[in-house]
């Protein structure tokens, strides 16, 4: 079997453009992700990581600009040595048109990095365009983000690595149960009111237990109408979850509600845990109200 292959992802460009987004989108992707490392330091940890047969991390995002005082010096010569790496290392640049970057700042009103009393930013823009045009010269990847929104980006990188995480693992579901008269969670993203569910509560040799209890998960979901809704519920999230992800969503929370948040919305909970984890999914449970009405 071949040793895998660690990849190395170089993210470039000019500021404004979409670079520190970009790296966000991998960290999120499960690399390791370094912004602003001095261009001599890269091949120094390139190796340190390439030297692991164990990682937790999926490769390694590396940022680069003009903030790096040694970029202009030690760009070519490290370039060099990167590129007599076994395995894949890719060049990103990002950019956009300077009308678009200028827009950008003019909002977050934060400075460009080569602007001064003697530069303004139009000016400061172009300056920048013309000394990373060896990085942009060298790149795999070109993406021009002028007409990007956020969205657009994590797809877009989404889609050009693909195959170091697919779908269900890039999307991480939270589920939650709670109880209504403690107030449902202001994070849910889909909330669903189990109300209509027969309540354990009012069957006294029940009441004490919780929804993690096999007899209040039969009582609730073994007959209808739980086991009719379970069943179409768990269908639905199956259905929506892909589309969230192909979206760019990295997190869904779910949460399921009940008048106190120990009975049926436990049992609930419990129930679309296991069926979203049997399907891949990168799942939390949170039983949010259970110990309330104890």
């Amino acid at each position: 079997m071949s040793e895998r292959v660690f990849p190395v992802i170089i993210l470039t460009g000019l500021s404004g453009s979409g670079k520190s987004s970009g790296l966000r989108v991998f960290e999120d992707l499960g690399f390791f992700c370094v912004d602003g490392l001095p261009v001599s330091l890269t091949p120094v940890l390139i190796k340190l990581f390439a030297g692991q047969s164990e990682t937790k991390f999926r490769g390694l995002a590396l940022g680069m600009d003009v903030r790096q005082e040694d970029l202009d010096r030690e760009w070519g010569e490290t370039l060099a040595q990167i590129r007599n790496r076994d395995g894949g290392i890719q060049i990103v640049f990002f950019e956009a048109e300077t009308r678009e970057i200028i827009r950008r700042y003019s909002t977050t009103r934060r400075p460009h990095p080569l602007e001064n009393s003697g530069v303004g930013l139009e000016g400061a823009v172009e300056r920048e365009r013309e000394r990373m045009s060896p990085l942009r010269d060298a790149a795999d990847l070109i993406l021009d983000t002028t007409n990007f929104s956020i969205h657009d980006l994590r797809r877009t990188l989404q889609e050009q690595w693909s195959t170091i995480a697919d779908t269900r693992g890039r999307l991480k579901i939270h589920v939650m149960s709670f109880g209504f008269k403690y107030g449902p969670p202001t994070e849910a993203d889909l909330l669903f009111d189990l109300r209509f569910l027969p309540n354990p509560y009012f069957v006294p040799a029940l009441r004490p237990l919780s929804g993690k209890d096999a007899a209040i998960a039969a009582y609730v979901l073994a007959e209808d109408p739980g086991r009719t809704f379970l069943h179409k519920l768990n269908e639905f999230l199956l259905y929506l979850a892909p589309m969230y992800a192909t979206e760019g969503r990295y997190r869904l929370t779910v949460a399921v509600g009940c008048t106190g948040g120990r009975h049926r919305s436990v049992a609930v909970a419990e129930a679309v845990f296991d069926s979203l984890a049997k399907a891949g999914y990168t799942v939390s449970l949170e039983h949010r109200h259970i110990d309330k009405d104890s």
